[in-house]
């Protein structure tokens, strides 16, 4: 998994990630491996938690928390990706003079996490059927977050659903605000903006708050997981 979150062009998805809070990363897992993860879902004991978003008025649809020990996968790529993301949080984190707390290696910075009272673990799977859809939210958790996290799509768009793009919008200063809408190919990861992104200002970097959420799907079933960087309190 580090070969594969190495290939990548990360000096091409910092400009993107900079210019639109949100960039590509390309193709991360295999159809084969996308099928096993979503054929997880239905193992109930590979869990912590079953959120229904229809209950919490966070939308239609369901997601689970998974339980330690991830599936391996899971694990591989949450280590692989954390020090390709880690450059810019640093970056922006520069920009708009914040402190930056985030250690060289995941397990470092989530021993800060447990530390804080933030243990349980946060990457999800999430499983969209028709008219469902995810409200705009962040994934915040704790005061510990890291600025960043990547959503993988596991499904087959146009064969094994339709609609339920991923979508983001972004609150401008004095002005109405920007969504941006993808299109989440199968073992392709997206990484975003957990809550904001620096963009330029008169006098200087001023924060642009982002949230994102998902398009209603009109059929099939829209597998997708969740990768975010601090666990939850």
């Amino acid at each position: 998994m580090t070969d594969r979150t190495g290939a990548a062009d990360w000096a091409v998805i910092a400009e993107e990630m900079n210019g639109h809070g949100c960039a590509e990363t390309g193709l991360l897992l295999s159809p084969a491996e996308c099928r096993s993860l979503t054929t997880l879902y239905d193992d109930v004991d590979r869990f912590r938690s079953t959120i229904d978003m229809a209950r919490y008025r966070f939308g239609s649809g369901q997601y689970r928390y998974f339980a330690r020990p991830f599936p391996e996968l899971v694990g591989q790529l949450r280590t692989a990706l954390y020090p390709r993301l880690l450059p810019i949080a640093r970056d922006w984190a520069d920009k708009l003079r914040r402190p930056a707390p985030w250690p060289d290696t995941l397990d470092e910075w989530l021993a800060m996490c447990h530390a804080a009272g933030q243990r349980k673990p946060t990457p999800i799977l999430l499983r969209y059927g028709a008219d469902d859809w995810n409200a705009l939210h962040r994934d915040l958790y704790g005061d510990l977050v890291f600025p960043l996290q990547v959503v993988i799509g596991l499904d087959e768009p146009g064969v094994d659903h339709t609609g339920g793009e991923f979508l983001m919008v972004e609150q401008r200063p004095r002005a109405q605000s920007r969504g941006t809408a993808r299109v989440l190919q199968q073992g392709h990861a997206l990484a975003f903006t957990t809550r904001d992104r620096p963009v330029r200002s008169a006098r200087g970097w001023s924060t642009a708050p982002m949230r994102h959420g998902v398009s209603t799907v009109r059929s099939g079933l829209r597998h997708t997981l969740g990768l975010v960087f601090h666990d939850a309190a």
